[in-house]
């Protein structure tokens, strides 16, 4: 799943597409239908990118992306708006080993939301460039010349400097 430059706004609804970026902030798009522009200044907007969102976990966090792929493979993914106790039942499925305490009705939500915009889209099932491995640079062996012995120099004596009165 390839999660780049996809951000959440604090405060704004939905998804946002990353397009550019000036000296102030970015310059966001909507993943909905209307394609809305947006300015989000670095100064006063909380964005957030979905590739580096964890849940918390029990032991160590969870990243979004691993719940959003196992997420795929659910048969029937409740609504947004459904019963807490749904919700609380896929996240156990889909997020094993999340913290219930700390992953609120409001978090499960926000995430299921998500997941129902991400599925239509394409870059949902595309591979995380991320995730691939580039090849290995090859090492080229270098072969080392025996070095001559070299004479240790004497240090050079020190030139007493004339002192003007």
């Amino acid at each position: 799943m390839n999660l780049r430059g996809i951000v959440a706004v604090a405060g704004k609804p939905g998804l946002w597409k990353a397009l550019a970026q000036n000296k102030s902030g970015f310059i966001l798009e909507s993943l909905d239908a209307n394609k809305t522009k947006l300015v989000a200044n670095l100064s006063t907007a909380k964005i957030a990118a979905l590739d580096e969102i964890t849940i918390f976990g029990d032991e160590e966090d969870l990243k979004l992306t691993d719940v959003l792929e196992r997420m795929k493979a659910v048969k029937s993914i409740p609504d947004p708006k459904a019963d807490t106790r749904l919700l609380r039942e896929l996240f156990r499925e889909v997020a094993p080993g999340h913290d219930e305490e700390k992953v609120y009705a409001s978090d499960m939500k926000k995430i299921v939301n998500w997941f129902n915009i991400l599925k239509e889209m394409p870059l949902f099932d595309e591979p995380d460039p991320s995730a691939e491995h580039a090849p290995e640079p090859v090492k080229e062996e270098v072969k080392e010349e025996p070095v001559a012995e070299q004479k240790e120099a004497k240090p050079a004596a020190k030139k007493a400097k004339a002192v003007k009165k």
